[in-house]
């Protein structure tokens, strides 16, 4: 099926939401020295150092040394503070919206689903359960085994100073989860900063306490040398997700033979009283293309790059003007959010719901369980296309 979809699903309006970007030194964040260049012949990656994509803005100002988290958020209109407000006047794409658009089935419970992100979300806990209980998703709490934050070290006595961008990330992250697998188990693993040795720990510590799908929305344009990193990203039977990035050009970890790679859409609908078309085209602002130093993995049977990776494996909504619901109460409350950041947690999210933790590799067995979005066919931006359904994952 070809870009367009259909579901039983009462229509959403969709607001828009303003933010205004910081850069990390306002939230008392030093940038650390750069962290990239521990093996031989690596250099230090060139960060994309975009912030405003057409509407929408990404908060996190990049920091030499350090990985760009990949939220956009909407810059239209502002916040709803009221963390009561009902579903039906709330902006942006629902659980619901995303459960129909890509034909998620019923949810398979108990999968333990990690995000990995940088410094600390003091509110990550209350602010989803006001996401969840929102739309009507099953509390998820540390009360009831359901969620556990911990620091890159595995443990909870103390976490990373708070930073407020990533805190963003944090809450896109979580309830993106929420929307596709609200059965899922939930590990947010805290990494000390922004650079990739402290997240790629977080990734090893999620696997070493049992996560079997690890959600990682961050990224940096690639450089020569990274794939002394792949190591952290290598983890069999377990799935791997990496957000491609905002800045239209290759990123890791993206890039790794070993992540599941997601680039970004827009995505919208047109509906009567009876039935909801989805249509879905390429966002063009994920990072894509081919890799200048991966070579082409044997399973990327659908591949534009000849003999290089292409860094986008499939794709799902993106752009933040056809954008998710999301809380966080420190960015303000409710408000519409995009970037690639959505692609990765959401498909870690789908991951949970099939089971099946292969990663990349499966899915190019199956591109007839994908839709299409034009043009026809493998493309960069998009890659095999969207998921229907999870027989792919």
């Amino acid at each position: 099926m070809k870009g367009t979809r259909t579901s039983w699903h009462i229509a959403t309006s969709l607001i828009l939401f303003a933010s205004a970007a910081c850069s990390s030194s306002q939230n008392g964040v030093a940038p650390l020295p750069n962290q990239l260049t521990a093996s031989a012949g690596a250099v230090q990656p060139a960060l994309d150092g975009a912030t405003g994509l057409p509407g929408g803005e990404a908060p996190c100002a990049p920091v030499t040394g350090q990985m760009n988290c990949s939220i956009v958020l909407n810059t239209e209109i502002p916040p709803i503070s009221n963390p009561l407000t009902p579903a039906s006047l709330l902006p942006g794409l629902h659980p619901a919206d995303l459960q129909a658009a890509y034909a998620l089935p019923i949810q398979r419970a108990g999968t333990l689903i990690a995000v990995v992100d940088a410094y600390d979300s003091p509110t990550a806990q209350v602010d989803l359960a006001v996401y969840r209980a929102a739309f009507g998703l099953p509390p998820c709490t540390s009360a009831t085994g359901c969620f556990k934050k911990v620091n890159q070290s595995g443990t909870t006595g103390t976490f990373p100073s708070l930073n407020t961008q990533w805190d963003e990330e944090i809450a896109l992250d979580l309830d993106m989860v929420s929307a596709a697998c609200p059965q899922c188990r939930i590990l947010l693993v805290e990494a000390n900063s922004a650079s990739l040795a402290d997240l790629a720990t977080g990734v090893d510590r999620a696997v070493s306490l049992g996560a079997k799908v690890v959600s990682n929305s961050y990224y940096a344009n690639e450089w020569s040398g990274k794939e002394s990193m792949d190591v952290h990203y290598h983890h069999p039977g377990v799935a791997i997700t990496a957000s491609s990035g905002d800045s239209s050009l290759p990123s890791y970890p993206a890039a790794s033979q070993y992540v599941t790679a997601v680039g970004g859409t827009s995505l919208t609908e047109s509906s009567n009283a009876l039935v909801k078309t989805w249509t879905e085209t390429m966002w063009q602002y994920d990072g894509h293309g081919c890799s200048a130093y991966v070579a082409r993995p044997s399973w990327q049977t659908a591949n534009a790059c000849a003999t290089r990776r292409s860094v986008v494996d499939m794709a799902v909504v993106a752009d933040p003007k056809t954008g998710v619901s999301m809380f966080d109460s420190l960015a303000g409350g409710w408000l519409v959010a995009g970037g690639t950041s959505v692609g990765a947690a959401l498909i870690a999210g789908a991951y949970g719901v099939s089971g099946n933790f292969a990663g990349p590799a499966y899915s190019y067995a199956h591109p007839e369980a994908f839709h299409d979005i034009a043009p026809a066919g493998f493309d960069l931006v998009t890659g095999l296309g969207s998921p229907n359904g999870v027989g792919a994952l």
